[in-house]
């Protein structure tokens, strides 16, 4: 059987002592640490660290840790998140008209890769409706355009309440969620169909071919309200070649976009990724992912 464990994720400025301070409150409460990353970005005076320990034997209830954290958080100046294993998250899907992406992320899950509920299936058509019902996910076709987007988006947002949803993940939604909508549910996790930052925005791989490209990608990142700018989670790329017509882009592009979502899906839910920095001065948000 598997130990239950707690995950912290802490950014906070630089200094030494930093492993020691962190580590010393798992061990001086009897925490067995299972896991622990830790990282320094010098450009931006930044220490990043991950560390996991087991509950089993730990001293202080789940319901207290944040709490008894705490002070040691405020003198280290710490952003910093705690997390259980063995809290289930909900994860809602929304999709368009492709079916890949939603298929693959629904058999990892059958199959036990990730440890997750899929209740909710969104769409703003109905095409999908049959994979939703043989996987025993709920489906909404919720249909979006210029004049319906605010009040359809607060359709979406009160099934998202109602089913208690802790991650949507747009699996090819191919719609932009508006910033009103993000400032009111921010976890959300995107595919897109490009190695951003290049060829961003629409028909990526039709860019990618006029431009003669000799690989394509995939990204996978959290949304923000600047449109394919978000926090990046995982890439990854495919070589192609002047034989390749824009079809043959796309075919190895679905390939990519399945593996490039499901590690960023993973990731998350494994509590590895870290997003720090803001965007003032020269310094943007950016990602730790402690794989």
């Amino acid at each position: 059987m598997t130990i239950p464990t707690a995950t912290l994720l802490v950014s906070c400025p630089d200094n030494k002592g930093l492993v020691a301070k962190i580590a010393n409150f798992i061990s001086s409460h009897n925490g067995n640490i299972t896991h622990a990353d830790h990282h320094t970005d010098f450009a931006a005076g930044l220490f990043l660290s991950r560390i996991e320990w087991q509950l089993e034997g730990f001293d202080i209830p789940p319901e207290d840790i944040a709490a008894t954290f705490a002070p040691l958080a405020t003198a280290i100046e710490a952003n910093w998140e705690l997390h259980f294993s063995d809290t289930i998250p909900r994860i809602s899907i929304w999709v368009s008209r492709q079916d890949h992406c939603l298929l693959d992320l629904l058999w990892r899950q059958q199959a036990k890769e990730f440890s997750a509920a899929i209740p909710l299936i969104i769409s703003n058509h109905p095409d999908l409706e049959p994979i939703a019902t043989q996987f025993g996910a709920d489906f909404y076709h919720i249909s979006i355009n210029k004049e319906n987007k605010a009040a359809q988006e607060a359709k979406q947002l009160e099934l998202l309440k109602q089913y208690k949803i802790d991650l949507v993940v747009l699996a090819k939604y191919m719609q932009v969620l508006s910033p009103e909508f993000i400032r009111q549910f921010s976890k959300v996790i995107n595919i897109h169909h490009s190695f951003l930052p290049a060829f961003a925005g629409a028909k990526p791989y039709h860019q990618a071919y006029k431009r003669g490209v000799k690989i394509i990608g995939a990204t996978s990142h959290y949304v923000t309200a600047e449109l394919d700018a978000g926090p990046i989670i995982e890439q990854d790329v495919a070589r192609v070649s002047h034989r390749d017509e824009v079809a043959d882009l796309i075919r190895k592009g679905k390939d990519l976009e399945r593996v490039v979502l499901a590690r960023a899906v993973r990731l998350h839910l494994q509590n590895r990724v870290l997003v720090y920095g803001n965007n003032s001065d020269d310094m943007t948000v950016r990602t730790a992912v402690f794989a």
